[in-house]
């Protein structure tokens, strides 16, 4: 494979004017396939088969399927008698470490889609053999990973591509282009509904038998051991710390990511997040019903700005719910944006519609993808070169960093303001709260 990528580091954050159009996928360097011609399939592993891996099964279908690595026998069974087929004869695996070790020479991509806790262990042994990586969304279990990830990414020269499909999308970047046209005056608030409340309270519930191919250690990876019990497996690991993010780490990098890159977010060197609400939440598992508010300081060309994001629609703020009412819009999964001169919404469309119809359309001047979804992004930009919309260095990493302060803000308490330095990757004022910035890893599994 080639090796002549260079792109910015995304702790530099002076860009100018001009290069806008970078979070959108402009690379400083091509990085193209070199094999035969264009034409060539690439050679892919698949880390965790079933969900949101479907969607990585699918497209490594397209092309040469390689490896396949999930810990869970069934999962194996079913994709293999269900996709595969006949179509491929991949290697069968349950510790992505050893297919790492063993098949790195036969491989150009590597397609991760396990539980959070997983995301990071998995991605940087694939980036440290050199291979292109596409990782399902959040990025990391933490923002220390979040940093390792980009400047591994950095280092061996690989392109990268989170799983946030929405930044693949044309309606994020018909709003960055709105608002930068002025659609709304100057933005001073936005409101983004995750809705999701994933968390709770207690421990852990008792221990039970593993089930009947489950691989347990390779599931548990770079978690502290415990053992198996109900609630985890294979979707409601997202309530517990050890394992998922929260709502805000699962669901902020869908939809936060329209005011980072309407509002430039990835050049904040500062900013501070308050916690407005929370409840519940244990030792063991994140809280609930958070409100949190991003403190944004004013930069060139931009004001000021606070950008609350909230676990799910019942915690909508008044604005929400007087649009709702007027204009009789339904929001879920939504962002607004509020400006000195009136609203939009996450559809790209100026509140109310007659004031759209009013505003004269602003040209198209960021950068699309150059294919549909983020891993067919990934494998277009590999084969005639680019940078894929949400890499790790300039999106995907700033991006879930920034989400994963919304952690600190919520372990900190209901009135807490957490100051957040972006390049030293620490807490200035709650010094605290740093241990929440990383983890520990069992040996053999770290990042």
């Amino acid at each position: 494979m080639s090796k002549c990528y260079s792109r910015r580091s995304f702790l530099k954050s002076s860009l100018s004017a001009a290069s806008f159009a970078a979070m959108a996928g402009v690379s400083s360097g091509p990085f193209v396939l070199a094999q035969q011609s264009p034409g060539d399939k690439l050679r892919v592993a698949v880390i965790g088969a079933a969900n949101m891996g479907g969607y990585s099964v699918d497209c490594a279908l397209k092309e040469n399927l390689v490896a396949l690595v999930d810990v869970d026998d069934k999962n194996i069974a079913k994709v293999m008698s269900e996709k595969v087929k006949d179509t491929a004869k991949p290697r069968i695996f349950y510790d992505y470490r050893k297919m790492l070790d063993e098949c790195h020479k036969d491989l150009d991509v590597v397609l991760i889609a396990t539980p959070d806790h997983n995301h990071a262990p998995a991605a940087i042994r694939a980036i440290n053999y050199g291979k292109h990586v596409f990782c399902q969304k959040p990025l990391a279990h933490n923002i220390a990973e979040c940093y390792a990830l980009a400047k591994a990414a950095r280092k061996h020269k690989v392109l990268t591509q989170m799983g946030n499909q929405g930044y693949c999308g044309e309606a994020i970047r018909r709003v960055a282009e709105y608002v930068a046209a002025g659609a709304i005056g100057e933005v001073i608030e936005t409101h983004t509904l995750l809705d999701r409340n994933f968390g709770g309270t207690g421990g852990r519930p008792p221990s039970k038998p593993v089930p009947d191919g489950l691989h347990w250690d390779e599931w548990l990876g770079p978690a502290p051991y415990r053992d198996y019990h109900e609630g985890l497996h294979p979707f409601s690991w997202r309530d517990w710390k050890a394992f998922g993010t929260g709502t805000i780490g699962d669901m902020a990098c869908h939809r936060l990511c329209y005011p980072f890159m309407a509002l430039r977010l990835w050049e904040v060197k500062k900013f501070t997040v308050e916690c407005i609400n929370t409840k519940n939440g244990s030792d063991e598992k994140y809280p609930q019903d958070n409100i949190v508010c991003y403190h944004i300081p004013a930069r060139d060309n931009f004001p000021a700005c606070k950008c609350y994001v909230y676990d799910h629609k019942d915690l909508r703020p008044e604005v929400m719910k007087e649009l709702e009412k007027k204009y009789e819009i339904k929001w879920s999964e939504a962002t607004l944006f509020v400006g000195t001169k009136g609203y939009l919404n996450n559809h790209s469309r100026i509140i109310p519609e007659s004031e759209h119809q009013k505003f004269p359309v602003p040209p198209k001047t960021l950068v699309r993808p150059k294919a549909g979804g983020p891993i067919e992004d990934l494998y277009a930009c590999i084969r005639t070169g680019g940078t894929p919309v949400s890499n790790f260095i300039d999106a995907a990493g700033p991006l879930t960093a920034m989400a994963l302060t919304g952690h600190l803000a919520q372990y900190a308490g209901i009135g807490a303001k957490i100051e957040w330095n972006v390049k030293k990757m620490k807490c200035t004022n709650m010094r605290e709260i740093n241990k929440f910035v990383r983890r520990e890893y069992r040996k053999g599994w770290e990042v």
